[in-house]
């Protein structure tokens, strides 16, 4: 928790995992924009940061030479302090993460059977383990166990395409450079070089024929040619074949259980534009305050009769049909991979919206947690932009995503409000922001979780109220109108 000292309650959870520990060896390679942000209100990304490498450019080269550099996608993005991707292994992820749930985590325990009620969950693992729940959430793969108990079906196309991927250590003179390379040879461009971490080199490769580590060697060099390429050492070798599918429901008994879906148990693509542990970490980010705020109903802010389904199914709602453009965009990817680097980097850079996560928005799905309205660059259903502040006893200016509180609604009420109590303390932090001005008009400005911006206009008066998951759910005139949409969920 950062920010406000106001209380967060605390949700019991326990994770049981097939696997015998955690990953150490591959996956995924790289945190967007968006999920930096995610993991900065959590309070994990400054402990990722030093890890990682900063990369913000992708690059084409053919022919022996560089034949374009851009990265307009991530220097235009407004509103956010990491314009880039942060290339870090998922091994690297999943460790730190695993030592913040110290305790929670359960290995070797594949859930075999699931049992779902009208008031708990119960799962069996094979070892015999026996966990009942309020609810629970299957993010157990392509292949899940949980997504078969509760009966989705999970259907899609399947391009006849193999992959090859290497995390390698070389030996090259080629100009190396913290860029993503896409390189071009006979028109096509079927080689991939991801910079990582500890000077590791990621290397996708699409071959025909016989996909073997030796044949995706040989295809790098040609493809590096006329520089020298020497493979030193190769941590991990894989292949995946490209699948593009999508859960039917992302909530068991067509909306309305207690069973959840994330990650590749509810939706799968290709590795293209780096969108699958993005993606993932997005779907659970967007549960876990839906799951928390309906397990922790208090007496000062107790749930709306029916509130609690309607929140859990915007989760469906909102995170499926996100889902369904990221295999969409990530198809157009896959499939360029046959035609130019400049063809291939012209969709992503149409598509950066997804690739960054910037652009990933829940406005114009008709979801209940989501009240159109909008004032400046503030809309509903959009994210939430990190904007720069000032406070009073803090010597320089701060980001908005660093002061909040996780886990709840954030009241940002900009320009001038009169006095008002909050009716919603329990669940929600105010923030009052008044414009630069009003330090020098001597307008007291030392309250507590009252700042300046130098963005805010010396005539504005109105209030935004942004949900935990740091998207806005409505724009209004003032903090009353604020405390009216949470009407909709919450008893005074």
């Amino acid at each position: 928790m950062s920010g406000s000292d106001s209380k967060v309650e605390e949700v019991d959870v326990a994770i049981v995992g097939g696997m015998l520990q955690h990953t150490h060896l591959g996956r995924a390679d790289a945190l967007n924009a968006r999920t930096q942000q995610y993991l900065a209100v959590v309070g994990i990304l400054d402990e990722l940061l030093p890890l990682g490498l900063k990369c913000n450019t992708s690059s084409t080269f053919g022919d022996g030479d560089f034949i374009s550099r851009q990265n307009k996608w991530w220097v235009s993005l407004e509103h956010t302090l990491h314009k880039n991707f942060l290339m870090i292994g998922q091994p690297v992820i999943e460790k730190v993460l695993s030592n913040r749930l110290d305790g929670l985590i359960h290995y070797g325990e594949q859930v075999e059977t699931l049992l779902e009620t009208d008031d708990f969950v119960e799962l069996v693992t094979k070892s015999g383990r026996t966990v009942r729940s309020k609810y629970a959430l299957g993010a157990d793969g392509a292949k899940s166990t949980v997504r078969a108990a509760i009966g989705a079906t999970f259907t899609g196309t399947k391009p006849e395409m193999l992959w090859a991927v290497l995390d390698t250590f070389i030996n090259t003179d080629f100009p190396t450079c913290p860029e993503i390379i896409t390189f071009q040879l006979n028109g096509q461009s079927r080689v991939s070089w991801i910079p990582r971490e500890r000077g590791l080199c990621r290397f996708y490769v699409l071959l025909e024929g016989e996909v073997t580590q030796k044949r995706a060697e040989e295809s790098i060099k040609k493809h590096l040619a006329p520089y020298r390429t020497e493979f030193i050492k190769t941590e991990w070798y894989s292949t995946f074949d490209v699948k593009e599918r999508i859960a039917s429901s992302f909530i068991s008994k067509d909306g309305a259980g207690r069973v959840f879906l994330a990650g590749d148990a509810a939706h799968v693509h290709s590795v293209n534009g780096g969108q699958g542990l993005n993606t993932g970490i997005a779907d659970a980010f967007s549960l876990a305050w839906r799951l928390a705020l309906v397990m922790n109903q208090t007496s000062g802010s107790r749930l709306q009769k029916g509130a609690g389904k309607i929140l859990l199914q915007s989760y469906d709602i909102e995170r499926r049909q996100t889902a369904q453009g990221v295999i969409d965009v990530a198809a157009a990817l896959v499939r360029d991979t046959v035609h130019t680097a400049k063809q291939y980097v012209g969709t992503i850079e149409k598509n950066a919206g997804y690739i960054t996560g910037m652009g990933v928005a829940y406005d114009g799905m008709e979801s209940p947690a989501v009240q159109e309205s909008e004032h400046g660059f503030w809309r509903a259903g959009k994210r939430c932009p990190d904007v720069v502040l000032s406070k009073l006893e803090v010597d320089g200016d701060v980001w908005l995503y660093s002061q909040v509180t996780y886990g709840k609604y954030l009241m940002l009420a900009i320009g001038n409000h009169p006095e008002q109590v909050l009716a919603y303390e329990d669940v929600a932090v105010l923030f009052n922001v008044l414009p630069s001005s009003a330090r020098a008009e001597g307008v007291a400005t030392s309250k507590a979780n009252t700042f300046t911006a130098d963005w805010a206009e010396p005539n504005d008066s109105f209030a935004v109220l942004v949900r935990p998951d740091m998207y806005i759910g409505y724009v209004g005139a003032d903090i009353e109108s604020c405390q009216r949409y949470l009407d909709r969920f919450f008893i005074r």
